[in-house]
């Protein structure tokens, strides 16, 4: 009986090693889906190892956690380093966005999707450069056109933006306070 427990144990941890190194190979967060394709381990055999990596990445001792940024997973340094990691390891999309890239992003975050005249409106100046170097930096992205005179294109942030600023979801973004959400607000 010990001796299947061990088997059982070993396999268990052998799931994990493996998951492991296709995350660590993995440069962007995975689906659970290609996890379970690349590893060709079962859906329930992925999330045990997945949590057991979660217990060993827990340890105080590890520099590392398991991420799920914009609907995927992916090994990461765990939050507490990272602002001293950030200047060398940060991604390329990260070189200094100007203030006012960093505003219109902030624009279209918390009000997408949303219209280059609406964003424009927000920020009381043309928004037209803005938009071409967050598209380029593929942190917005086209999501569509509003159902108004003229169709004008509405904008929105990509798995991108979710990645660089370490978010599962745009629901993880930090909550305003009533006075900044005023300022998202159109006129």
């Amino acid at each position: 009986m010990d001796m299947e427990n061990d088997e059982a144990v070993l396999r268990l941890e052998r799931e994990a090693a493996l998951i492991e190194a296709i995350l660590y190979l993995e440069s962007e967060p995975l689906a659970e889906a290609d996890l379970i394709r690349i590893s060709a381990l079962d859906k329930d055999a992925v999330e045990k190892a997945l949590e057991n990596l979660d217990g060993r990445y827990a340890h105080e001792m590890s520099g590392l956690e398991v991420s799920r940024i914009g609907g995927g997973i992916m090994l990461s340094p765990k939050k507490q380093y990272w602002d001293q990691l950030r200047e060398r390891y940060g991604k390329k999309n990260e070189s200094r966005l100007s203030r006012a890239a960093m505003e219109t992003l902030s624009i279209i975050a918390y009000s997408q999707p949303i219209t280059r005249s609406e964003i424009e409106a927000i920020r009381g100046v043309q928004a037209d450069n803005m938009i071409r170097i967050l598209m380029e930096k593929e942190l917005i992205r086209e999501i569509g056109k509003k159902d108004v005179p003229g169709k004008p294109i509405q904008y929105g942030t990509t798995k991108e933006f979710l990645t660089l600023f370490r978010l599962e979801s745009i629901a993880d973004l930090p909550k305003l306070t009533p006075n900044e959400a005023e300022r998202f607000e159109l006129d």
